[in-house]
């Protein structure tokens, strides 16, 4: 999609002609260990402005390519001046949630992008992945935002973890969801307490509730929708978007 950049978006964060990223579709970027990604820009993307960057993760059983066309995130996310970035599922592991985490630094070696603007989501898998990179201590300064969808994790693997500091979370989940019952609602409680919100949430519509007076202002949501476990909820996907996308004009 085209974006439209403001005027007033400060131009040369980067200088073009030291960045070898192309513009559009680039397929097959790699990291260091072998998880491979796909990169997507602005249909005019402009390399003297920083953009900030959509992290999508892949969930078990799909790759970069399944993940795109199942998510739809390329075309609303490009037209709202994101660059978007697709990995493959890798063996669910700390080290490959680490691995994850490298992409944005060395996508700001070939695309000019705002390595503190840097919003992470992802399917079951893919949103353990996105989850764990929020709160491993590792890798927590990384996400600047994240939205995982239907992922493992429940409170009982949060409880004796450190908070990080305030983070906007949109917790995604299904009450269909099967084979892992009950985890959003455990997980969106969990970040609400590190997010120091109030602990009862207000309905805002849509099968959604936001916890309201947290920290710095960020903004912490839980969504249920009534899909099976394996269905990514693609009414959300705008949602999503529009979440991050808030978060990134209020910096």
């Amino acid at each position: 999609g085209q974006t439209v950049y403001r005027p007033d978006m400060p131009r040369g964060t980067c200088q073009p002609d030291l960045l070898s990223g192309d513009t559009g579709e680039t397929y097959g970027e790699e990291t260091e260990n072998g998880i491979n990604y796909n990169v997507r820009t602005p249909k005019n993307y402009d390399a003297s402005i920083a953009h900030p960057l959509l992290l999508v993760f892949s969930p078990a059983g799909a790759n970069r390519a399944k993940t795109e066309k199942m998510t739809g995130f390329t075309l609303p996310a490009t037209r709202s001046g994101f660059i978007v970035a697709y990995a493959d599922h890798p063996e669910l592991s700390p080290s490959t949630t680490v691995e994850l985490g490298t992409i944005p630094h060395a996508m700001a070696k070939k695309w000019c992008i705002d390595e503190k603007q840097v919003y992470v989501t992802g399917h079951s898998d893919g949103g353990t992945s996105a989850m764990a990179l929020a709160f491993m201590t590792g890798t927590r300064h990384i996400p600047t935002a994240i939205a995982p969808s239907a992922a493992g994790v429940t409170y009982e693997d949060l409880r004796d973890r450190k908070c990080p500091e305030p983070l906007p979370v949109m917790i995604i989940h299904s009450s269909k969801d099967r084979l892992f019952p009950g985890y959003g609602q455990q997980t969106a409680g969990w970040w609400a307490a590190c997010n120091k919100c109030e602990p009862i949430p207000d309905t805002i519509g849509n099968g959604c509730v936001a916890y309201s007076g947290c920290a710095n202002g960020v903004k912490t949501v839980y969504c249920e929708g009534d899909k099976p476990h394996a269905q990514w909820p693609e009414q959300r996907s705008d949602a999503i978007i529009d979440f991050f996308l808030h978060h990134h004009t209020n910096m």
